[in-house]
């Protein structure tokens, strides 16, 4: 169905996906990688990822008539996207914290006041539904991250980009600071062409970048090493001790292999506007978020990405940033937090207090 293609990727721009491709629903790629990276162990507490291992193999896992997969993306970065200054600590690099007391970073794609989750759903919601009004009867299903499919192998498949060195699909107009989302359907769609070439070159800015040195090899991601899953995926638990200097400022996720990326010096700025860093995540310094109680975390932060790992993740986190700033003005609530009756979190604020008093 041809002459359905140009109305399907209008509407998708309409709607804010500024990347439009088709793929064929075949086997993902990767699938055959993935299960040797589970093996290696570089899942990590990321479990839901070996047990679903199965349905990630094919889409039809997801929708079992699936001919075609329309994939998507949308930018989220901001205009310093890029910008190797964002590495440099100064009282609140990365735009997060207060020009008071210690700052702290949160990944750019969780800045904004909404979770992406939701609005790319809603987003996907009436994109299918353009698609059913087009032809009437056909079945279709959004898949964002939440879901087994393997977005990065469709991605590719329908001409988004390529595979960096630090694992991300990367754009040569849009950089690598997108959402990527897909819209399964069993309409029979001509597909586009494929990306067949990446274009890294011999750069390795992504793998000499790392804090945590979370690249074992080019194209390789050992998530338990990587700021972003200590910081949210691994809940209920204390991050590694050997790992936590390298955490550095990071509250909350971690862009340092985006911002050496050289395709990303000149990729636009979102122009969603629930995207755009919140001003009242930026103004708020280490020695808040320290103080924030369950009750305002709830109030404030439920419909955000920074939800997901919870009071006790955040202020976990926020106790390591604390200890790795080496700021005695922090021992008030340091102090407070150490006596707390959740282990994890006094755990972390009794290894803060250690580190500045040392």
């Amino acid at each position: 169905m041809p002459e359905l293609v140009p109305q399907i990727r209008q509407r998708a721009n309409d709607l804010g996906f500024e990347l439009v491709g088709i793929a064929p629903a075949v086997q993902a790629g990767t699938w055959d990688r993935l299960d040797e990276w589970l093996a290696r162990g570089f899942g990590g507490e990321m479990k839901y990822i070996e047990r679903r291992k199965e349905a990630y193999r094919h889409p039809s896992s997801m929708l079992p008539t699936v001919r075609s997969v329309i994939m998507l993306g949308m930018v989220y970065g901001g205009a310093d996207a890029g910008d190797e200054k964002a590495l440099t600590p100064s009282p609140s690099p990365g735009g997060i914290g207060g020009p008071e007391g210690v700052g702290v970073r949160v990944a750019r794609y969780a800045s904004g006041t909404r979770d992406y989750h939701d609005l790319i759903r809603e987003r996907l919601s009436a994109l299918a539904d353009e698609v059913h009004k087009l032809s009437p009867g056909c079945r279709t299903r959004g898949v964002v991250d939440t879901a087994p499919l393997l977005e990065r192998d469709f991605a590719r498949l329908a001409g988004l980009g390529w595979f960096g060195k630090n694992t991300l699909l990367i754009n040569k107009r849009l950089g690598s600071q997108l959402f990527l989302a897909a819209l399964l359907t069993d309409l029979d769609l001509p597909a586009d062409v494929p990306h067949e070439t990446a274009h890294c070159g011999t750069c390795t800015r992504c793998l000499e970048a790392c804090p945590t040195g979370a690249f074992p090899e080019p194209y390789v991601l050992d998530a338990t090493r990587c700021i972003s899953y200590l910081t949210i995926e691994l809940r209920g638990v204390p991050i590694p001790e050997p790992l936590r200097e390298g955490v550095g400022d990071w509250l909350f996720g971690c862009d340092v292999c985006q911002d050496v990326c050289p395709w990303n010096r000149k990729a636009p700025a979102t122009q969603i506007g629930e995207f755009r860093p919140d001003d009242t995540l930026r103004g708020r310094s280490l020695q808040q978020w320290l103080s924030l109680t369950p009750e305002q975390f709830q109030a404030e932060l439920k419909d955000t990405a920074l939800s997901r790992p919870g009071w006790q993740g955040i202020i976990r986190n926020a106790c390591i940033v604390a200890g790795n700033s080496r700021s005695r003005e922090l021992l008030p609530q340091l102090e407070k937090l150490s006596v707390h009756s959740d282990p994890v979190v006094s755990e972390a604020a009794k290894w803060a207090i250690s580190r500045i008093i040392q």
